[in-house]
């Protein structure tokens, strides 16, 4: 339970509980990863500085070590990578239009990366039919 003056920050990617947080005003960046649930499996909090200050409205991204894994939108054999790829990039998928690419974006973004294929799901748009399209085009992670 937060006491005294409080301020609101945006935790987003690699933990339990991504959005909006509220913890006390002299919070640190490991007292918002706390109260996000904690970091996931595979975060990089040795990317962050963990004793930095925070201010209210700041957003806090925990990145995850699959995202260092490989840079290259494509694969080696031409698969998107989903967790890096671009709003334009997705839609280079089997029915995937502008629409779905920002949403699976975004969704990334605010969730964390994905872990595996059927992560996809919870992206809104995209249900078993879809993921059956795309499956054999992407690569997570």
């Amino acid at each position: 339970m937060v006491s005294g003056p409080v301020i609101t920050v945006h935790v987003a990617g690699a933990v339990v509980e991504p959005g909006l947080v509220v913890v006390d005003a002299a919070a640190r960046v490991a007292d918002v990863i706390a109260a996000a649930g904690g970091a996931r499996q595979g975060a990089r909090l040795d990317a962050l500085n963990l004793a930095a200050p925070v201010r209210d409205g700041e957003q806090i991204v925990v990145p995850s070590s699959i995202s260092s894994l490989d840079t290259t939108v494509a694969s080696g054999d031409g698969r998107v990578r989903v967790n890096i790829a671009t709003a334009s990039e997705l839609e280079t998928l089997s029915g995937v239009g502008p629409v779905l690419a920002v949403r699976i974006a975004a969704y990334r973004d605010a969730n964390g990366l994905f872990e595996t294929v059927e992560d996809l799901l919870d992206v809104p748009g995209i249900g078993e039919a879809k993921l059956t399209a795309i499956r054999d085009s992407i690569v997570v992670p």
